[in-house]
């Protein structure tokens, strides 16, 4: 159960899954959760054929009826000030996810990762990289087995004409946090396979 839970939702930039990952929200509000959204500097200024930050930031407030925390300064108090019950990313680009494996907190959301790690509460990861069976994979196999860190179930999402790229579940997101605050275990399988 997440009743009165307060999750953590870090968007970095993968602007093409917003509109699957955005709404999503609502399933975790629907149980009770509290969401406090954590974006990037690129979410909030990139303007692409997806939307704009601005149109995006606009959807996040007003399902999360929370200000987006866009600055390190505002995500630093998430450590044992002002904690998390767990911290999720979603998606999570590879460029997140090589700077998280290797200890850098450069965006407000890699510093209330790095702040929620800090209290000991879990780190939810939702990936979505063109590079993940690429040069990234190394960096993710590192977070696959440090502590506290879970995965949403994630496949190759198109591996004929993308085959290093990985993209989450973001159905599952629930599921899994479920899974890492109530039971501290990664929800399975883990790897899932896409059906065309």
């Amino acid at each position: 159960m997440l009743e009165g839970k307060r999750i953590g939702l870090g968007i970095t930039a993968s602007h093409c899954t917003y509109e699957d990952v955005i709404p999503k929200i609502e399933n975790f509000t629907k149980v009770g959760a509290t969401v406090v959204p954590i974006i990037t500097h690129s979410v909030l200024t990139a303007a692409t054929r997806f939307g704009t930050g601005e149109e995006w930031i606009q959807k996040i407030e007003a399902l999360t009826g929370e200000k987006v925390v866009s600055s390190i300064v505002e995500a630093e108090p998430f450590g044992p000030k002002n904690p998390l019950d767990c911290m999720v990313i979603a998606p999570m680009t590879g460029n997140s996810i090589s700077k998280f494996a290797n200890a850098s907190t450069d965006s407000p959301v890699l510093m209330a990762a790095k702040a929620t790690l800090r209290n000991g509460s879990p780190v939810v990861l939702g990936i979505s990289t063109n590079d993940a069976l690429g040069l990234n994979g190394i960096n993710i196999m590192k977070l696959m087995n440090s502590k506290n860190i879970y995965f949403i179930p994630f496949g190759q999402d198109d591996p004929i004409n993308k085959p290093n790229s990985l993209i989450s579940d973001f159905t599952k997101m629930v599921d899994t946090v479920e899974h890492a605050i109530n039971h501290k275990k990664q929800l399975q399988p883990l790897l899932i396979q896409y059906s065309k």
